[in-house]
């Protein structure tokens, strides 16, 4: 039986849909998706108007789904893929996490974490920046525009 390797940009993708999710709730349009083993065990948006929590981030949201389904605080083998360059924050709780890897779209030059610092993640986790850059850009950039 032949094992089919997905892309990068195909788990975007699926990023994006649940960025646009957020984009139609009228939350800043981040997704979020984590894969183990080529197959999707978490999905989510941002939260925080729904749940007014600030900390209701789609990472965090997905960082919670996936151990639950995997029923271990480790993410240890998984990739996050997101819309938006990680906050802080969620940059942090990677750490806890320990996951292999983050994929993520667009750069946020006012609060990704590496404008802060790349040792905020862990130090078995890799990056891989600009994956569907544009597509992740642009819906950030529509849905700021609307709200001015």
């Amino acid at each position: 039986m032949e094992t089919i390797k997905f892309s990068d940009k195909y788990f975007m993708k699926q990023a994006l849909k649940e960025a646009q999710k957020s984009f139609d709730a009228d939350e800043v349009p981040v997704g979020a998706v984590i894969v183990c083993k080529d197959k999707i065990i978490a999905r989510a948006h941002n939260l925080t108007e729904r749940l007014n929590d600030v900390t209701a981030h789609a990472e965090m949201q997905a960082f919670t789904a996936a151990t639950n389904y995997l029923n271990s605080k480790y993410l240890d083998g998984c990739i996050l893929y997101v819309t938006v360059e990680p906050c802080v924050m969620c940059a942090g709780a990677s750490f806890w996490t320990h996951i292999s890897k983050i994929v993520y779209g667009a750069k946020d030059e006012k609060n990704g974490y590496s404008k802060i610092s790349d040792k905020i993640l862990h130090p078995k986790t890799k990056v891989k920046k600009g994956v569907m850059e544009k597509e992740c850009s642009d819906l950030i950039k529509k849905f700021f525009e609307k709200k001015r």
